[in-house]
């Protein structure tokens, strides 16, 4: 049986999921209790929305769900616009039928509005958010709750043990996956959940001072249109939402777990992946709902090789981002990595390029070129090729300062599942994070190398090039693919890297 929200189990949880974000009191004439939902855009398995749920009822009042979007973020662009606007299209269609009271704000111009939330916390109880350590949300977060004048907790949702369990960074997946594999039966016991026994009056929320999004009448495109963002990054091809997210869960559930030891290192096997990382960042579906997916479609060795991949190196990367302030700069690295690249900073590079090359896949590789166009094209990238093209950016640029800043500009800017704990914690895995020193080499130091050229022996790599060139029709459902001719500059030096 599921556990309810009232049992030992859900109050265990969230007393390691919840931060309280400021001293200020519940307010007493809140009218009601307001969840801002932040990064986690989804009702089921939510546990900022189950505590809110619980508060609510303790203080009888009625509970409503706020989520707002506007341009200012880092990197906004009409891909991820596009993709948090159908999902909330979506949650809006459901939230009736689960009891619960949703609105949607979404600020056009950069000087519109920028009080909302300000302006229904003044009339709460109390306000529970989302607890997440990216995206600049704990900024924002913090900003708030010094201004709020009631009580503002954050809640985390997005590992599937609670990240608070951790007290403490963990070195490597080596350290965490013993501990994990202790955590993870119980962490997966499901939780019934449950609509907030008091609904709001008309009265009430016609009284909200809040413009909200008419999800019937939405024209996603159009209003992305009307936003000032980044235009030249178009929407990838990718549904968006619940619905869309369990239909490839259950797809990967199907076929793209067979065999999947071999299948997931091959970048031209579509479905050898579950490719589900962007529902996951915008916390779309739950991964503890992945993970009992997996464990009940297949065998457990089967499973267990899914979830060696899947829960470790995601749950190492969040506790990375959420003990580590320094988690996107140098200093994040082991010391060891970073006095050995510090070392070898002034060592010659075969290749140079600018943001602009690199951006464009105008270098001399052709691997390297086709996975950056696919990264460009559709928003996502192989996690094998994704590791290739961060080691090889790194021996390309005159800083390492430099290779790390535009990693996190080109993965942030199209990616997806960018902004993510998962990719800072890989991109940061290509500058040594996680993991140990090797044979010292020029520019690399000791940290890992991987060859562009070698990689040839594990997948079929001519094949993948010829439908990522930029001479290819786009792949069906695929935007066109934007990019020049490579040109690239070399050195005067020239003693070629891998």
């Amino acid at each position: 049986m599921p556990h309810s929200l009232e049992s030992q189990f859900c109050k265990d949880q969230l007393a390691l999921r919840a931060v309280a974000v400021n001293s200020v009191r519940s307010q007493p004439e809140g009218e009601y209790l307001l969840y801002w939902m932040q990064s986690t855009h989804r009702f089921e398995e939510n546990w900022a929305l189950r505590l809110a749920v619980i508060e609510a009822d303790r203080l009888n009042l009625p509970l409503l769900v706020h989520q707002g979007l506007d341009p200012t973020y880092a990197n906004a662009n009409d891909r991820i616009h596009s993709f948090i606007l159908q999902n909330a299209q979506e949650l809006a269609q459901r939230a009736g039928t689960l009891g619960l009271h949703y609105h949607f704000c979404l600020r056009r111009k950069r000087n519109d509005d920028r009080r909302v939330v300000d302006r229904l916390g003044s009339r709460a109880a109390m306000v529970i958010t989302d607890h997440f350590p990216t995206c600049g949300i704990a900024e924002r977060t913090a900003r708030f709750a010094e201004r709020a004048g009631c009580r503002v907790v954050a809640v985390e949702s997005h590992g599937i043990v609670p990240a608070g369990t951790f007290a403490r960074e963990e070195y490597a997946a080596r350290t965490i996956r013993p501990k994990l594999k202790a955590l993870l039966p119980l962490a997966l016991e499901p939780v019934e959940d449950r609509a907030p026994r008091r609904s709001a009056k008309q009265s009430l929320l016609a009284s909200l001072d809040v413009e909200t999004l008419d999800h019937r009448s939405l024209d996603v495109a159009r209003a992305v249109q009307q936003c000032e963002i980044d235009h030249g990054v178009a929407p990838a091809s990718t549904p968006s939402g619940l619905s869309a997210a369990r239909a490839r869960l259950n797809a990967f559930c199907a076929d793209g777990l067979r065999n999947y030891a071999d299948r997931r290192a091959d970048p031209n096997d579509h479905d050898g992946t579950s490719r589900l990382s962007p529902y996951l960042h915008f916390g779309q579906i739950a991964p503890a709902e992945v993970a009992r997916a997996v464990t009940d479609a297949v065998p457990t060795a089967t499973a267990e090789a899914f979830l060696g991949e899947f829960v470790v190196w995601r749950e190492l990367a969040l506790n990375f981002c959420m003990q580590n302030p320094k988690y996107a700069t140098l200093r994040g690295l082991p010391n060891w990595a970073y006095e050995s690249l510090r070392e070898h900073a002034k060592d010659p590079r075969d290749y140079r390029y600018s943001l602009q090359q690199l951006e464009q896949a105008q270098t001399h590789h052709p691997l390297w070129n086709a996975a950056q166009r696919e990264l460009v094209c559709t928003g996502s990238m192989h996690n094998y090729l994704r590791m290739l093209w961060g080691k090889n950016l790194l021996l390309w640029t005159r800083r390492v300062a430099d290779a790390l800043r535009w990693m996190i500009e080109l993965n942030d800017k199209y990616a997806l599942d960018g902004r993510d704990p998962n990719s800072y914690g890989g991109i940061q895995w290509c500058l040594g994070k996680f993991d140990r020193p090797f044979a010292r080499r020029p520019v690399l130091g000791m940290v890992r190398p991987m060859s562009l050229e070698r990689a040839r022996a594990r997948f079929d790599a001519d094949l993948y090039i010829r439908r990522w060139s930029p001479t290819a029709p786009p792949p069906d459902g695929q935007n066109e693919l934007p990019l020049g001719n490579a040109s690239p500059v070399k050195p005067s030096r020239a003693r070629r890297g891998s």
